[in-house]
C-alpha cells in the first residue's frame, strides 16, 4: 500500500540510482548538486572502491557520490529508484534493487526500448513503476569522464496523465528542485513508442554508419536510413493501436539538429567500446512484433543481421 501522505507532501528524501554511465551520471550529478545527502549510487564493492579512488569527472567537476552495495541492510529504503543500466544488465539490476524497495517506493527505468517496465514490474510489482525514458541528451562517457552540452529531459508518468497522480507530482517536484528538465505527456505509452521509433532509427543507423549526430544533421542519405528503419515502427504502431505518425518522427529530427555534432548515440558508443549493443531490443523487438502482426520488417532484419555480424568480428 502506498504512503499517500508522503506523496501528498511531494517529498522524496532518498533516491537511489543504479547505472552511473552517461545518462545515470548526468542526472546523478544534478541530484547531487541539489542535495548530496539524498542520493546513493548502487554498485558492487569493487566498483565502489574504484569510483571512490578516482571520483567521476562530469563536465570538468569531480563527483564523490555516496554508495550502497546490493543487499546492504544498513541502508534506508528508497523513496525513488532510477534504473539507468543497459538492457543486458537489467536482470542483475532487478536483483540489486530488491533490498531497497519499500511498499511506497517509486521506480523509473530510463532503459531504451518498450519492455523494461514490464520486466521490472513482473519481478517487484507493477505498482512501483512509472513509465519513463530519457531523451535529447548528448552525454558521452569515456573512462572516468562524462561530458555533455545538452542535458536532455526525462519523460515520465503513469500510462495516462490527464490528471497527475500524487506520485507523479512527487517526482515532478524533485526534478524541479534538481533542475532536471522533464516532461509529463498525457499519453505516456504513445510517447514511449515514439522514443522507441527514434532509437530504432538513429541508434542503429549510427552504428552501421559509424555516424555522429553531425552526420545526421548534414547527410540526407543518413537521415533516409533512419527514416526507413523508423517507418517499420510506425506501421507496427498502428497494429498495436498506438498510431504513430510521420510528424512524430519529424519532431525527433528537430531534436537531433540541436545536439552536439560530435555527440554519439549509445549504440555507437557501445560499438566503439567493443560492448554488445542493444540491437535485440531495437531491431529484435521490431522483428518479433512484425511476426506477431504479420508485418514485413526487411529494413530492421537487415540492420539486425549487420549489427550482429559486427559484434561477432
Amino acid at each position: 500500500m502506498f504512503n499517500r501522505r508522503l506523496f501528498m507532501e511531494n517529498q522524496i528524501n532518498t533516491v537511489y540510482i543504479l547505472g552511473i554511465g552517461a545518462v545515470g551520471g548526468l542526472y546523478g550529478a544534478k541530484l547531487h548538486d541539489m542535495d548530496s545527502s539524498i542520493l546513493k549510487v548502487i554498485a558492487s564493492g569493487d566498483r565502489i572502491a574504484r569510483l571512490k579512488q578516482t571520483g567521476l569527472n562530469i563536465n570538468g567537476k569531480v563527483y564523490q557520490f555516496n554508495y550502497a552495495e546490493p543487499g546492504d541492510n544498513s541502508q534506508p529504503p528508497a523513496d525513488l529508484i532510477i534504473i539507468a543500466v543497459k538492457h543486458a544488465q537489467l536482470a542483475q539490476a532487478i536483483q540489486a534493487i530488491t533490498g531497497f524497495i519499500k511498499p511506497d517506493t517509486i521506480i523509473i527505468s530510463l532503459l531504451n526500448g518498450i519492455s523494461s517496465e514490464e520486466q521490472i514490474g513482473a519481478a517487484v510489482g507493477m505498482e512501483h513503476l512509472l513509465y519513463a525514458y530519457a531523451i535529447g541528451m548528448d552525454a558521452v562517457r569515456q573512462g572516468n569522464e562524462i561530458n555533455f552540452t545538452a542535458p536532455g529531459r526525462i519523460v515520465f508518468g503513469e500510462q495516462h496523465n490527464e490528471t497527475l497522480t500524487a506520485r507523479v507530482e512527487a517526482v515532478k517536484t524533485l526534478f524541479e528542485k534538481a533542475q532536471i528538465p522533464h516532461q509529463i505527456p498525457v499519453d505516456m505509452l504513445r510517447s514511449l513508442w515514439t522514443k522507441f521509433m527514434m532509437n530504432v532509427g538513429v541508434n542503429q543507423a549510427s552504428a552501421v554508419l559509424n555516424a555522429t549526430y553531425g552526420v545526421f544533421q548534414q547527410s540526407q542519405e543518413a537521415r533516409n536510413l533512419m527514416q526507413l528503419a523508423a517507418d517499420e515502427v510506425i506501421t507496427l504502431s498502428r497494429q498495436a493501436k498506438v498510431n504513430l505518425e510521420q510528424e512524430d518522427l519529424d519532431a525527433y529530427f528537430t531534436i537531433i539538429n540541436t545536439l552536439s555534432p560530435g555527440g554519439k548515440t549509445s549504440m555507437l558508443q557501445d560499438k566503439e567500446a567493443g560492448r554488445k549493443t542493444e540491437v535485440d531490443i531495437f531491431a529484435g523487438t521490431v522483428i518479433a512484433l512484425g511476426k506477431k502482426y504479420n508485418v514485413p520488417t526487411p529494413v530492421n532484419q537487415t540492420l539486425y543481421t549487420i549489427i550482429k555480424a559486427m559484434e561477432a568480428m
